[in-house]
């Protein structure tokens, strides 16, 4: 068969940035490599890019050779070898990734008519370079509460992956071949996603929609039902918490059986269990985003930045401008 009878669905160039999570990209490139011998032909193609041209380190310390720069790429934006589709790849550490032509070329890009993606915490890069705004994205549950906070105008969820018009997000891990299988049945049809997902060795293409993380029951190891139904709550109301009377009222049960059954299940007071989510949520914040101390504090249900840092300080055994400053110090060694 010619070129004419077989033609390319898609072009591809997955840009690595510092400390990419490899899960995320090999299961986001793996899927392409089956199609293609399960087509018998190269209906997908891709190279790898970086900044500079040189082979970036994975947050699992492998250094991935690539095939281009930046700079190169940039410059086939008017040429033949221009891509279909843009993924961007990166993993940890990204709230401090910032790089203006990386940014500019994500939109130019877009602007063609491009697909762009972003992998794990690739949402970042792409609200970052200005293409989230008002747009659902997907981004790792981990990274959440910092994007959140960081990007009010993304329209984030905890999903295994995302398709807004032309920008595809996923949470990382195994979501990548999720969100990939996805977009091989928009090109082909669902006879060669079967094929692909006997080879890859999965029974099915989750949805978008697929929770992220396990299920409260599992996570916790909990069974009582009316403990994991005040644990969703309190985990929906992080930034104002809901009063021990309010929750009662909620659930159906008086205030002392809700303090019985917490002893019980979870081994300390429904107060104290509350307080420590809110405090958990204020550590991502904290290593995950720029906001004050103060607004970190507000954000987590603390009336004062005082009484946070003592609260935060007794549960971690350091204060909150301590977690930081050595956040800071890891990444600059």
């Amino acid at each position: 068969m010619n070129a004419f009878q077989h033609p390319i669905k898609r072009s591809l160039v997955f840009y690595l940035i510092p400390d990419f999570t490899m899960i995320a990209f090999a299961t986001a490139l793996e899927p392409l490599r089956s199609a293609n011998r399960m087509l018998g032909y190269d209906a997908y193609k891709w190279r790898l890019a970086s900044f500079d041209g040189k082979p970036v380190r994975a947050s699992n310390g492998v250094e991935c050779a690539v095939n281009t720069s930046l700079d190169e790429e940039r410059r086939k934006l008017a040429g033949s070898d221009r891509p279909s589709m843009v993924v961007v790849c990166s993993g940890i550490n990204i709230e401090t990734y910032s790089n203006k032509s990386a940014f500019a070329w994500l939109r130019e890009e877009y602007n063609r008519g491009v697909a762009i993606g972003g992998l794990c915490t690739g949402a970042h890069v792409l609200a970052a370079a200005g293409l989230l705004s008002g747009k659902r994205c997907a981004i790792h549950w981990e990274n959440l509460p910092g994007f959140a906070e960081a990007f009010p105008k993304a329209n984030v969820f905890a999903d295994l992956f995302e398709v807004d018009q032309n920008i595809y997000t996923c949470a990382g891990g195994t979501a990548a071949l999720d969100m990939m299988l996805k977009l091989i049945g928009d090109d082909f049809d669902e006879n060669l996603v079967n094929r692909v997902c006997e080879q890859v060795l999965t029974d099915r293409v989750r949805s978008p929609t697929d929770r992220q993380r396990l299920p409260l029951r599992a996570r916790l190891g909990v069974q009582n039902s009316k403990v994991l139904s005040i644990i969703e709550l309190m985990e929906a109301n992080l930034s104002e918490p809901l009063s021990l009377i309010e929750i009662a009222d909620e659930v159906g049960l008086s205030r002392r059986q809700i303090e019985r059954l917490f002893r019980s299940e979870m081994g300390r007071s429904p107060a104290r269990y509350y307080l420590e989510i809110r405090l958990d949520r204020a550590r991502h914040l904290l290593l995950q985003s720029s906001l004050p101390v103060v607004e970190v504090a507000v954000a987590c249900g603390f009336v004062s930045a005082s009484h946070f840092s003592k609260c935060y300080r007794e549960l971690y055994s350091r204060s909150p401008q301590q977690e930081r400053a050595d956040r800071k110090q890891l990444i600059a060694a």
